[in-house]
């Protein structure tokens, strides 16, 4: 990997759906996960490459508004995903997709969506944090820049890899050290590069990003980091609510606290906002959250 192009094309090759003749429901997609520097799959593959599917699968009159789902196994990077979507139901103003993902013939993720025809109603949304809107993410450290002179594949991947840029407020949290405990943080993110003017490309981005640090305020609340020795995590399910469209090659903020950690399970919630401070989509996630024995 060329750690000195920063580049979306990860994201990009990622999305990148072949239509098949469907085994089991109405139409097929498969799909190939991309590089991590772990045995399995980054969940966010699964989440945008479904949600894709899904809304290939309805007519261009309704848009995706929410979608709930679960990982039910680990996926192996090099081999192709097979998405079969069914069609549950198509009335007047909602339409109802359900995505099942498909691993060496085995179920590995499955998703519910809902999509709706745009109609007039009133506006309201929660605020963003002042706090975290004011600051300005160029002035914030990069991943590379924070990663400076570690060497490493997670290092490479955290900092080049991921085609997105993530900014931590208050810190980023790649590697161990002493940190105060805390429930909440934000991240300013980006495309790398631009991305294609296509508004499912734009939400799919969306989808795709929401894993990356949605259990991080979990491991914030108990002063854990992705480098400490004996930890392990796993994306368990997941529930997205599309609020607005936004655009995901400029700045976005993505806010997020940990609501609850119990038998060794977390549960995160977050939302984006766009610079002006728009609410554009609200995420809940629970993980697997295993912490190192002392």
């Amino acid at each position: 990997m060329n750690s000195t192009v920063l580049s979306s094309q990860v994201f990009l090759d990622a999305i990148e759906l072949t239509e098949c003749e469907p085994e089991v429901f109405d139409q097929a997609f498969t799909a190939v996960p991309q590089y991590v520097p772990w045995p399995k799959a980054y969940g966010g593959d699964m989440v945008a490459q479904g949600a894709l599917s899904m809304m290939k699968s309805v007519g261009t009159d309704r848009q995706l508004h929410s979608m709930h789902s679960y990982f039910l196994r680990p996926v192996d990077m090099h081999q192709a995903v097979r998405y079969e979507i069914e069609h549950l139901r198509d009335g007047r103003g909602y339409s109802t997709r359900q995505v099942r993902a498909f691993q060496n013939g085995k179920p590995v993720y499955s998703s519910l969506g809902s999509f709706h025809v745009p109609e007039d109603g009133a506006e309201v949304a929660l605020p963003a944090p002042e706090a975290s809107l004011d600051l300005d993410p160029e002035t914030l450290a990069s991943a590379a820049e924070a990663l400076t002179g570690v060497d490493g594949p997670a290092a490479e991947y955290w900092s080049h890899g991921r085609s997105f840029d993530m900014r931590h407020v208050p810190g980023d949290l790649y590697l161990p050290g002493e940190r105060e405990a805390s429930s909440c943080q934000a991240v300013w993110l980006k495309a790398f590069s631009p991305l294609p003017d296509d508004e499912l490309v734009q939400k799919a981005a969306l989808a795709y990003v929401c894993d990356y640090t949605i259990l991080e305020p979990i491991l914030r609340s108990q002063s854990l980091a992705w480098g400490d020795r004996g930890l392990v995590t796993a994306s368990l399910d997941h529930s997205m609510w599309f609020h607005r469209p936004g655009r995901m090659d400029d700045w976005v903020l993505y806010t997020q606290e940990a609501v609850s950690s119990q038998n060794s399970r977390g549960l995160a919630v977050g939302r984006f906002y766009t610079r002006a401070g728009e609410l554009l989509a609200t995420v809940a996630q629970e993980g697997m959250i295993r912490a190192p024995r002392s």
